[in-house]
Parts: structure tokens; C-alpha cells; sequence
């Protein structure tokens, strides 16, 4: 029969930005939807068009950019919804629309006080109405694990008959069991046959931590779709993990018989990207992409490895995108080089991305006498999502010690203007940030703020991680790199205040536009 091959559908700009802290701004969005392309993900769930004019502006703007992959919109079974998903959708390469309803008791009594009946004709109405714009439907039955199996089985043959193509059956709480969910599959199928014409998809949530392992029996069940995300962010728990299905059905093709088109070297790259966008780390445990995924600590196993890679490695670290932390470049190595480096690294910049990079790496390369992959890497990601700079740190000058008080003085330029103000704190970082707020004139709280470094080594670059808020709650999350930690998190300060107000214009303006 051949090996079965299971499509990917990636929804961490749509589920997995719901998650607490994982907003990501347009620029941010765009950049997280290339390298999805790379990995060679075969749908992208871009966001809920209607649910704002920002998610509707990342569709459309996702869906012009992609090429070689489809691209999904959110959309409940409403008419405005749909059209509006299409109205981001429609320059898209390949679109998808992708409308959901939910199918459980629970659900249809309480959330959307409808009847089963309603329901039906509601699914079966907005299904044609969608596919009078395009071909590609994925209808997803909300709470389809704790649903009637009888009424489930008759809303999937009429919205199949009204022109799915795809079938998505979410365990949207993420209650169930691998067998049981396995048998949940094998059940349906035989109660609506109609199944076996079209994809069969199954979106898990992690609430038990089951959500791998249920999408995993999935498959055995016949299923040929699977909904997750990177990291497996998402509401709650989080979704079924991407990196986590793809190395499993790849490790173990003999008992799955299954395999995706997933370009798996790209997974520690889209894995760490998307962490230095949201400012969400993962656990050092956390398996293919947790910094000890590959570290073998104990004297046993580290003999082991060191005889024969296969005593405790089922994978290769280079498998997932791991390569050592080669020391690659110095202070003397010329433009050609570290162009052929970039190129090495899997990355596509244009000339003007190479120049500017150039620049800073030949700054990094004064203060540090090796340059390691590492280095490189977060330098191009950072520049990659770089919002208009509203606010461009100039100098700063700090007095600091356990027996004074902290003292910053912070000179930045706004408009060609400069703008210097002094702020006493409780240590150095605090009266910088100060002295920043005054400059920037709001109201500013400081959520999070973490500091680690780049690669090891005492000259090695600071990262600082800095989350801060506005008036309305939203949180934004900065970073700033530097091989003086100080100036690293004002870097980090300030980036976080320039996408807040990047932020507040974009809304600004689609106010306007709308």
C-alpha cells in the first residue's frame, strides 16, 4: 500500500497566538509564516479574519506572501465570516476557507443556544456558501470528541455533500485517550462512509498532556490530517507539539507506516524563532527542541555516545537542524564569508539584509573573539522582525554600586530629535528603565524581564527578554542583544515601547481604513 503521508497543518498564527503572552505583531507573523514555508508545512492557518482588523490584515498579508504552501482562515458558520475570510484570502496561491461549528450537547445548549437541527442546516448552508469562493473547505465540528456520535455522522455527510474537502474532528478540550480516540476515528468512519472520500483531520489539545499520543492513534485510525503548532503553544495546555508528531512519525515509520513532507532540519530554527518572537521559552526538558534534548549528562551515557551515537540517541541532534556550536567566524573575516555563512545557515537575506548584519557582526566580532552559529543566527532573527525604530537609544551613562543609589542617565532620539532624562532605581537596570519611561512620556508596567546568554563564555552576547504592557493590558515583549547585559535590556526596553507604538498606528490606521 505505500507509506502514508499526513498533512501538516501548522495553526500557531491562529490557535497558537491565542495562547497567554504569544501575541505577535504583523511583521513578527510574516517572518513565523516564511519559515513555515521553508519547513514545507502544507497548511498554514494564518488567523480569524474577522475576528480584527490586525488578524484580518496578517491574513491577507500571509496569504499574498506564501507560495508553496495553502493558506487557511478561520470563520464560524456565519455569512460575515466567511466573506471576510475570503476577502483576506483571495489572492492567495492556495486558499483554504476553514469554518467550524460546535457538535456537542454541552456546546449547542449553552454557548450556542441552538438546536441539533439548526445546527445541521447552519453547517450544511454555510459550507455552500463558502465553496461558491474557492474549493479547498475545511469544515471542523467544535468538541467533535464529546459530540453524539449518530448526529456527528449525519452533519459530516451533509457538509460533505455540500462540498468539504476537509474534515476536522478536534478534541477541543482535550479530554480524551489515545484508544479511545483511535476507536472515537474507526467508529465515524464506519458511521458515515462518506469520510473515506474526503481528508480526515484531527486538532488535539495538550490539557493531559495526551496531545501527541491522541494524534498519533489518529493516524492509525485512518486519519491523513493533523492540526498542531510549534512548541505546541495554544489556549490553556497548548495544542498537539509539531516538532514532537513530525519526529515521532519519522523515528518510527516501521510501526506507523506514516511520514510527512516536514523539511525536519528546520525544526530547532522555526522552534527557537518563534520563542525570540513571543519572549515564551520552552522547558530545557521538553523533547526534540529543549536545550537538553540532545545533552547527555551522566559519565554512562556520555561513554555510550561517544563508542556508538545509536546507545542513547534515537535521532540526531543534525536531524532536527542541531549543529554544533562551531566557532565560525572573527574580527578579520570579510563580507564573501560571512555571506557564504548566512547561505550555510539556511538563510535567504538580500543584499541589503547581508550589509546590515554585516555591520553589526563586524561590531559583535570587536567585542568577542569568536563568533559561533549561534551568534549569527540571533543577530539575522532579530533583524529580520525589527519594527520601525520610533526611538533609537543614543547613550547612556549609569552610576551604580550596593552602597549608592542607582543612577541612569538615557539619551535617545525621536524624530531627529534628542530627548535626555536622569532616573534614580533600585539597581542600574530599574533607573535606565525609568529614565526610559520618562522619555517615552507613558505609562509604562514592567511584566517580565529575564536576561541569558547567547552561547557560553564570558564574553558572550547578553539576550534580555522584556514584557511590558500599556493602559489597555496588552502585553509587548522586547529583546535586546549585547555583550554588556545593561545595555542589552535597554535595547531590549526600548524595542518592546517601538512595537507598542508600531502597534497602536497600525490600529490606528485600519480605523481609519474601516
Amino acid at each position: 500500500m505505500g507509506m502514508k503521508m499526513i498533512k501538516i497543518f501548522d495553526t500557531t498564527l491562529r490557535d497558537g497566538e491565542q495562547s497567554p503572552g504569544c501575541s505577535m505583531n504583523l511583521k513578527e507573523k510574516i517572518e513565523m509564516a516564511k519559515q513555515l514555508e521553508r519547513m514545507k508545512v502544507d497548511i498554514i492557518e494564518a488567523g480569524f479574519a474577522i475576528s480584527s482588523p490586525g488578524d484580518f490584515l496578517s491574513v491577507k498579508t500571509i496569504a499574498e506572501t506564501i507560495k508553496d504552501c495553502r493558506v487557511a482562515s478561520l470563520a464560524r458558520t456565519v455569512k460575515g465570516d466567511i466573506d471576510r475570510a475570503w476577502e483576506a484570502l483571495k489572492d492567495a496561491a492556495a486558499p483554504r476557507i476553514h469554518t467550524f461549528i460546535a457538535t456537542s450537547p454541552l456546546h449547542m445548549e449553552y454557548k450556542l443556544q441552538m438546536t441539533p437541527d439548526e445546527v445541521y442546516e447552519r453547517a450544511i448552508e454555510m459550507v455552500k456558501h463558502a465553496k461558491g469562493y474557492c474549493s479547498d473547505i475545511e469544515f471542523s465540528a467544535e468538541d467533535a470528541t464529546r459530540s453524539n456520535p449518530q448526529f456527528l455522522a449525519k452533519v459530516i455527510e451533509g457538509v460533505i455533500k455540500a462540498g468539504a474537502t476537509t474534515i476536522n474532528l478536534p478534541d477541543t478540550v482535550g479530554y480524551t485517550t489515545p484508544d479511545e480516540h483511535y476507536e472515537f476515528f474507526m467508529n465515524l468512519r464506519k458511521l458515515a462512509p462518506s469520510l473515506d472520500n474526503v481528508t480526515i483531520s484531527a486538532h488535539c489539545h495538550n490539557d493531559l498532556g495526551l496531545g501527541v499520543a491522541n494524534s498519533l492513534a489518529a493516524i492509525k485510525a485512518g486519519v491523513t490530517q493533523i492540526e498542531c503548532t510549534i512548541n505546541g503553544i495554544g489556549e490553556r495546555a497548548g495544542n498537539s507539539a509539531m516538532e514532537e508528531l513530525v519526529m515521532a512519525l519519522h523515528t518510527r515509520k516501521d510501526m506507523l507506516d506514516a511520514d510527512t513532507r516536514i523539511v525536519t532540519t528546520e525544526i530547532m530554527r522555526s522552534s527557537s524563532l518563534l520563542s525570540r518572537i513571543t519572549g515564551v521559552k520552552v522547558q530545557p526538558n521538553k523533547a526534540i527542541v529543549g536545550e537538553n534534548a540532545f545533552a547527555h549528562e551522566s559519565g554512562i551515557h556520555q561513554h555510550g555516545v561517544l563508542n556508538n551515537r545509536e546507545t542513547y540517541e534515537i535521532m540526531t541532534p543534525e536531524s532536527v537542524g542541531l549543529n554544533a556550536n562551531n566557532m565560525v567566524l572573527g574580527k578579520h573575516s570579510g563580507k564573501h564569508a560571512f555571506k557564504n555563512k548566512v547561505k550555510a545557515l539556511g538563510y535567504d537575506l538580500s543584499d541589503e539584509d547581508i550589509d546590515i548584519t554585516f555591520k553589526k557582526f563586524k561590531v559583535l566580532a570587536d567585542k568577542k573573539k569568536q563568533v559561533y552559529d549561534r551568534d549569527i543566527e540571533v543577530l539575522i532573527d532579530k533583524e529580520s522582525v525589527q519594527v520601525p525604530k520610533t526611538f533609537s537609544v543614543d547613550k547612556f551613562v549609569i552610576n551604580s554600586g550596593n552602597s549608592i543609589t542607582s543612577t541612569a542617565v538615557v539619551k535617545m532620539m525621536k524624530e531627529g530629535k534628542f530627548i535626555e532624562r536622569v532616573s534614580t532605581g533600585d539597581g542600574p537596570v530599574d533607573a535606565a528603565f525609568k529614565a526610559i519611561e520618562k522619555i517615552v512620556g507613558m505609562s509604562l508596567k514592567l511584566e517580565d524581564y529575564e536576561l541569558k546568554s547567547v552561547t557560553e563564555g564570558k564574553d558572550a552576547q547578553g539576550d534580555a527578554l522584556v514584557k511590558i504592557s500599556n493602559e489597555e493590558g496588552t502585553v509587548f515583549a522586547g529583546r535586546g542583544l549585547s555583550t554588556d547585559v545593561i545595555e542589552a535590556s535597554i535595547y531590549a526596553y526600548v524595542n518592546a515601547v517601538n512595537k507598542m507604538i508600531y502597534d497602536e498606528e497600525n490600529h490606528k490606521k485600519m480605523r481609519e481604513v474601516n
